[in-house]
């Protein structure tokens, strides 16, 4: 059995060799093992993996790693088996680089996921679902069915056991009713380096403004809009000589890898959140 361990509390002395001869006890192998200490809200943080080749399993380590750590120590902690594979639904619209990207990725192997749908408010992209072989679902959305198109979402999601959402350029508004159902489990990519030139035509605003660089987001989806805990962003510099038409061309390019980085990022259990920010783990 192979765990990623994942832990946060207050800081306090003796955590991480309370942790590892927790784990020597019980006969497990110390993998890899990262932490950090937030300095300002004196908040621990750690990252660690281990194997068990004694049968001890995931349900028996719960049981005694939360009585003999987790409660004494006041533990926000989470186990995880690297033998399974996350659940993730992707929502879009109309674009496509982000859908296909993503999709590449995980027919490579690239991504270790499964992908139970894609759901969309348009039809557009229904072929894309179909030369991957993966079930579609078009869920329109307007403002007066918006609460009867989120009810059949949740319902889709509870069907297909759904662990976490991407929303590959979804271009609507997820409410909040779907963010309390997965707190920091909506994982969104934004089409410009937040918060500045944020709106509809971001490209547009910063070619009028003269930028020397464009970027683009990856953040879990909060309640505040565009607002959420950051997990990857990155930068591509432009000058006088690019167009409108080159801005575009190069953000997508931007958007497609740090979205896929931030995916990755997640179903390896190496994002944390605390305060409306992320450790990510390397």
């Amino acid at each position: 059995m192979k765990l990623t361990i994942l832990i946060h509390c207050s800081d306090q002395s003796g955590i991480i060799s309370t942790v590892t001869q927790f784990l020597y006890k019980k006969e497990g192998n110390v993998v890899y093992l990262d932490q950090h200490v937030d300095g300002e809200t004196n908040v621990f943080f750690m990252r660690l993996e281990c194997e068990f080749t004694n049968g001890f399993t995931k349900e028996d380590f719960d049981l005694e790693f939360n009585a003999q750590i987790g409660n004494p120590y006041n533990m926000q902690w989470s186990s995880h088996s690297q033998d399974v594979k996350p659940r993730m639904a992707i929502f879009v619209s109309k674009y496509n680089h982000c859908l296909y990207d993503l999709l590449s990725r995980h027919n490579s192997g690239e991504l270790q996921v499964e992908i139970p749908f894609i759901l969309s408010n348009h039809h557009d992209l229904n072929y894309i679902a179909e030369q991957f072989n993966i079930p579609f679902y078009h869920v329109p959305v307007s403002k007066d069915t918006k609460s009867i198109a989120e009810k059949e979402q949740l319902q889709l999601l509870a069907k297909y056991k759904i662990d976490f959402i991407v929303l590959a350029r979804y271009m609507q508004i997820v409410s909040t009713r779907l963010i309390n159902v997965y707190p920091n489990k909506i994982i969104n990519i934004h089409h410009s380096f937040l918060p500045a030139f944020a709106g509809a035509k971001p490209y547009h605003a910063a070619f009028k403004r003269g930028v020397k660089i464009i970027g683009a987001t990856s953040h879990y989806v909060t309640e505040e809009l565009d607002a959420g805990p950051i997990i990857e962003q990155d930068v591509t510099t432009v000058s006088h000589s690019h167009s409108i038409k080159d801005f575009i061309t190069k953000g997508k390019d931007l958007e497609k890898i740090v979205l896929s980085t931030a995916v990755k990022l997640h179903i390896n259990r190496k994002t944390m959140v605390c305060n409306n920010k992320t450790v990510v783990f390397a």
